[in-house]
């Protein structure tokens, strides 16, 4: 998967927002009309359909909170577990098997199984009551919570009525500004997360993890006791902690009582599967951060189509260490897993190698989510004596381009014969390939898997041809999953969605791709990460792989950056993290070693002309710097680099 870059304002402050499509008129729709779809009503949902939304506010978890709140606020806890489905049928150029013939032009469609469905995440969570009510949905080590669908349902609906008697109604945005991850951000960079998206309710919390957020929210929520106060922010709710005299959240809970079950009903049956229900923040380090509008339709499909890749059923037990205010936790995690009446199980409030270790054995996990990152700190620390593994089988990996070394330890290692490597983008909310659990070990080693249902791809080259299959190109995604558009940026929208003469919006996803005959696709690079040797395209991922692959075993990560050039414009620059401290620098590969060792398989001019060690003074890093989704910050090593090479 493309990784999301998310900046710290996105780290932990997510915001849901379920404005009905009526409200953002600048909005592309890229579900119904482009993907020539009809409505098709009458068929009940099975249980292999079965989705859910669940969310985690109370102490114990959250950053739960995100997805009650997206769903309650949404009015959309349904009191009738019988609801009926509308499966939209496909036209008959849209649906295709999942055997793909031979091509010559890089277009491939998605099947038509497992069929979509149309049901807000409150529905969803209805059906999964009345199937598996008792079953556990929610585990959190850390906290002892073990909630069963059920009990998610009981505390969801609380909240919504909780909320309706604070005034929030349909449209309202709320943010939760809580941590899963250690990192935070300023007052500032909140500030704009807040006025960006009309914020209207927030739910915060005192501290998370080692940092306290008492002068933040002391510098963001000054005016709330001014009547006069003419911004959008009108309520915050205390989590954990005290503040101020802000309402706490079982305060909330308590008035919300009052609010007849009518009330409640009356708000869910107003809300449309095709409502937004997510402002999800994109990356935002070479601008401000922009927020995809994702409905209810777009995640809970594709959420379903993950879990179905991965041959998940309600006997599957996830360990998710990524976090939930990136579209990998939310989706891939929280809602693969109602999707198919499965366990998620998050480990720690922020990531923990040995936390997840733990999770997995204690509680038999069968499948395990992460970044390249996180896998790296799993498999470079020892394993407790007692530690075991018996039932882990599968999982996805994916944020950031995957080094093979990396997957082939997850085999080995791990037992995750079956994990499967994926491809996304938030604004596609967010999988668009992803490989079947029983694809070989080779193509998932060397391909993201095919696209999806109900999906189309296409690959074209920069005047917007499709090229041959085989031939490099950028990516270009249609479908029921595509955003609506960037919240308050109709700029921005029509720039990456762009219709066609038939009418299907395509979303351009600035990474480059390739198929092969079998509609197999290899990401091979980001357009703006790809470096420009003099006139000669260097991918850093290829060159990324063979370090890590140096015999000595000596390299744990590498970041490949372009780096100015006098006369070639650009050349390689490679920063390094050991896999553990050298006692001396003689006791690590010199430069000329690993230059060699690329030019091996690459080619002298992929060999890096530069190379960095993290952990050495002149770099100023210990750590690979990362967002909260587990991305490198390439455009921080470009400058660091550009700065170090300047003065030598």
């Amino acid at each position: 998967m493309r990784p999301i870059a998310l900046s710290r304002i996105q780290s932990n402050l997510i915001f849901r927002d379920i404005a009905p499509p009526s409200q953002q008129g600048q909005a592309l729709n890229s579900g119904l009309a482009d993907e020539l779809v009809t409505m098709a009503k009458g068929r009940e949902i099975t249980s292999s359909s079965m989705l859910g939304a669940q969310g985690w506010v109370e102490k114990c978890c959250v950053q739960f909170a995100a997805f009650i709140v997206a769903d309650v606020n949404c009015g959309c806890i349904m009191a009738s577990s019988n609801t009926t489905i509308r499966r939209l049928q496909q036209t008959t150029h849209h649906i295709t098997s999942d055997v793909v013939e031979p091509t010559t032009l890089s277009l491939v469609h998605g099947g038509a199984e497992p069929a979509l469905v149309d049901l807000t995440l409150g529905e969803l969570l209805d059906e999964q009551c009345a199937l598996r009510g008792d079953k556990t949905c929610l585990i959190v080590p850390w906290t002892g919570a073990r909630w069963s669908y059920s009990e998610l349902q009981h505390r969801s609906r609380s909240l919504a009525k909780a909320m309706l008697a604070l005034g929030v109604r349909g449209g309202d945005r709320v943010g939760i500004l809580a941590g899963n991850c250690e990192d935070t951000y300023t007052a500032t960079e909140a500030q704009y997360a807040l006025d960006h998206s009309g914020c209207k309710l927030l739910f915060a919390q005192e501290a998370y993890g080692n940092y306290n957020n008492t002068q933040l929210l002391a510098e963001i929520t000054p005016n709330l006791s001014n009547r006069n106060n003419l911004g959008s922010l009108k309520s915050l709710v205390m989590i954990k902690g005290l503040l101020n005299g802000f309402p706490t959240y079982d305060e909330l809970i308590d008035a919300g009582a009052l609010i007849p079950n009518e009330v409640l009903k009356a708000a869910s049956m107003a809300v449309s599967p095709h409502d937004i229900c997510n402002l999800q923040y994109t990356s935002g380090s070479t601008g401000q951060p922009k927020a995809a509008m994702l409905t209810h339709h777009n995640m809970i499909n594709n959420a379903h189509s993950i879990g179905h890749r991965m041959s998940f059923t309600p006997a599957d037990i996830l360990c998710c260490p990524p976090p939930l205010f990136h579209c990998f936790g939310l989706v891939l995690g929280l809602l693969v897993c109602i999707t198919h009446g499965s366990t998620i199980v998050l480990p720690s409030p922020s990531f923990s190698a040995p936390a997840v270790l733990s999770a997995i054995s204690s509680e038999n996990c069968t499948a395990l989510h992460g970044v390249p990152a996180m896998f790296e700190e799993l498999l470079s620390i020892p394993r407790p004596p007692t530690w075991s593994c018996p039932n882990l089988r599968t999982g996805i990996v994916a944020g950031a381009p995957v080094p093979v070394p990396l997957m082939e330890r997850m085999v080995e290692e791990l037992n995750m014969r079956e994990f499967t490597s994926s491809y996304g983008l938030t604004e596609a909310s967010p999988t668009c390939f992803n490989a079947h659990a029983g694809d070989s070990i080779h193509r998932k080693l060397t391909s993201v898997g095919r696209v999806l249902p109900h999906l189309r791809s296409k690959i074209v080259d920069r005047n917007g041809n499709i090229v041959p299959v085989g031939t490099r190109g950028e990516l270009c995604m249609a479908g029921y999953s595509l955003q609506k558009g960037y919240w308050n940026n109709p700029d921005k929208t029509r720039e990456v969605m762009i219709r066609d003469e038939q009418g299907v919006v395509w979303l351009h996803t600035g990474d480059e791709a390739v198929f092969d005959q079998e509609g197999y696709c290899t990401i091979t690079g980001r357009f703006k990460d790809i470096i420009i040797r003099g006139g000669e395209n260097i991918y850093p991922l290829e060159v990324e792989s063979r370090l890590v692959a140096h015999p000595t075993g000596l390299i744990l990560r590498a970041a490949v950056v372009g780096i100015p050039h006098p006369k070639y414009g650009e050349v390689v620059g490679a920063f390094l993290l050991p896999s553990a401290p050298f006692p001396s620098q003689d006791a690590r590969p010199t430069d000329d070693e690993l230059r060699a060792w690329v030019r091996e398989v690459l080619g002298r001019h992929k060999a890096p002309a530069h190379i960095f060690w993290f952990g050495d003074a002149e770099t100023g890093m210990r750590e690979v710097p990362q967002t909260g989704s587990g991305k490198v910050k390439k455009h921080v090593l470009r400058d660091v680099a550009g700065r170090i090479v300047g003065g030598r």
